[in-house]
């Protein structure tokens, strides 16, 4: 009985599921329209290839992937502009996920840096986009092709713009003058000048900041700056004094940064600027700058669609549905001090004996289970020594959920029998074996026999001396 106690007291059973996940992988292959932005007036084609598992473990990954690939060489996405080695392409592609516990659409992005870049050049792909999203619970997913998007950044740059090159405007009041004097230090040696109050100049570029350069002179004056028609921040400088106020003490110094404007959105602008009065004013150059950028400009976007609607892919979380993992109870001979589950030997509910529980599933695992515990020693025992008791089994069942330990509670009738092991008197060799074990049974049992013993020998001395008694009688 005690053996049988020990050996319940350290058994513990870890049940996973019957199924493991396989690393099944669907791929299918679209066909993509992609308009506006960098695909500027004609469509352009792609071909998509999606590919993700299909049979994936709780907590592992949903990883999806898409190849792209231009249909047409000849027909690509085109650079909107003349830019320096940095700009970048980023594809975004969208699935929907349908299924019971979540709803919603997973990103899958993927970027490309591209060298320098002639505007109306062609713009190269990136070759994978991949996303992924955790699972926390089995179930099943339908993913969805949706959208996928093409957006284009432009890098941080700068770029100074001489005062005669195309896209600067002046009105009639301006003077042209090249070949300046070398210790003027003008920008290539060039300006274009005024004295008339008001006289106007109009420069569009494109970025996100402005400088205007000029020179600083004794004969200047204030300048009145305007951005997309309002003030400028700030609204005025003037080239006769320094930036602390004080009047400058030179004639002419040029390839000067008057003014600078920043933060301004990403794109095209329009830079005003007069003469704020009959003094002099010098345009010498322009500096256009673009500040390096969180998000792509909207502007620059390509929307790409299914030519033909896709069908959705089924996705299994936890190795499978329909699987029903098993498990049996076997006491232990031995106890395992390394079980997790805690037992305890106290009938906890006398009569009620169930050898084969059906213990409900936690809310969040699907798999059913069913444990049959089959605690059967092999030898008999002798009636006199027949008892019931019950044990409280605790079994930790993993089942690949959100709560990866799920309690199990099952109630086991044992019949308490002989230990199948043989028996090494106390003192003899070490073998392994079980000690021999001292018994109250035995002691009565030796008790009794020498009790037997000595009444014999009683009766036998009595009976001697009936004997002798008759032969005297007799003789």
């Amino acid at each position: 009985m005690a053996a049988l106690a020990l050996g319940l007291a350290g058994t513990a059973f870890v049940v996973g599921p019957s199924m493991t996940a396989q690393a099944e992988t669907a791929q299918i292959d679209m066909d993509y329209r992609c308009t506006r932005g960098v695909a500027g007036s004609t469509p352009v084609n792609l071909k998509v290839t999606l590919a993700l598992q299909t049979a994936l473990k709780v907590r592992e990954p949903l990883d999806v992937r898409w190849g792209l690939a231009y249909k047409d060489s000849l027909n690509t996405f085109l650079s909107p502009g003349l830019f320096p080695a940095g700009a970048r392409v980023t594809a975004t592609g969208v699935v929907g996920v349908l299924g019971e516990m979540w709803e919603g659409e997973l990103n899958s992005i993927g970027s490309k840096d591209e060298g320098e870049l002639d505007s109306g050049g062609a713009l190269g792909l990136p070759e994978l986009v991949s996303g992924s999203v955790g699972t926390t619970e089995p179930g099943v997913w339908e993913i969805e092709p949706r959208n996928l998007y093409i957006d284009f950044t432009p890098p941080a740059s700068e770029e100074v713009v001489n005062d005669d090159e195309a896209g600067i405007t002046y009105d009639a009041n301006w003077q042209d003058s090249s070949d300046r004097l070398p210790y003027y230090g003008d920008y290539l040696r060039d300006v274009h000048w005024t004295k008339v109050k008001d006289a106007r100049v109009d420069y569009k570029f494109t970025g996100t900041g402005i400088d205007f350069i000029s020179e600083q002179s004794t004969h200047g004056g204030p300048v009145r700056f305007f951005v997309d028609g309002k003030a400028g921040i700030p609204a005025t400088a003037d080239s006769s004094k320094e930036r602390n106020g004080a009047p400058v003490l030179v004639e002419h110094k040029g390839n000067h940064n008057l003014w600078s404007m920043r933060g301004l959105s990403y794109g095209q602008h329009t830079l005003t600027v007069y003469n704020g009065d009959d003094t002099e004013a010098y345009v010498d150059a322009f500096r256009v700058i673009t500040e390096e950028l969180r998000d792509p400009p909207q502007q620059f976007r390509a929307v790409c669609k299914p030519v033909k609607t896709p069908t959705a892919i089924r996705v299994v979380i936890g190795g499978g549905t329909g699987s029903s993992p098993s498990a049996s109870v076997e006491p232990s001979e031995s106890p395992d001090t390394s079980a997790s589950p805690s037992v305890s030997p106290t009938d906890e509910n006398p009569g009620d004996e169930s050898p084969s529980p059906s213990p409900s599933a936690s809310p969040s695992a699907s798999p059913s289970l069913s444990a049959t515990p089959s605690p059967s020693p092999s030898a008999s025992p002798s009636p006199a020594a027949v008892q019931t008791q019950h044990y409280i089994v605790t079994a930790v069942v993993t089942q690949g959920s959100p709560s990866p330990t799920a309690t199990r509670t099952v109630t086991l009738t044992a019949t308490p029998s002989v230990a199948q092991v043989a028996i090494t008197p106390q003192g003899g060799a070490q073998t392994g074996e079980a000690p021999e074990r001292v018994s109250f049974s035995g002691m009565l049992l030796i008790g009794s026999g020498g009790a037997l013993l000595l009444i014999g020998m009683l009766s036998g001395v009595a009976m001697l001396r009936r004997r002798a008694a008759h032969s005297g009688e007799r003789g």
